[in-house]
């Protein structure tokens, strides 16, 4: 029982950093795209 405990929780941990990486890509790659439109378009 206490195994089962551990890997629910291991793997509860795992996907909530793997939700913040995904949020922090998403969050430099649109940042990314804005520097380029304004560059291009002179803003």
């Amino acid at each position: 029982m206490k195994a089962l405990v551990m890997i629910v929780a291991l793997t509860g941990g795992l996907a909530l950093a793997a939700c913040n990486t995904v949020r922090g890509a998403g969050q430099d790659v649109q940042s990314a795209a804005n520097a380029t439109d304004n560059a291009m378009h002179g803003d």
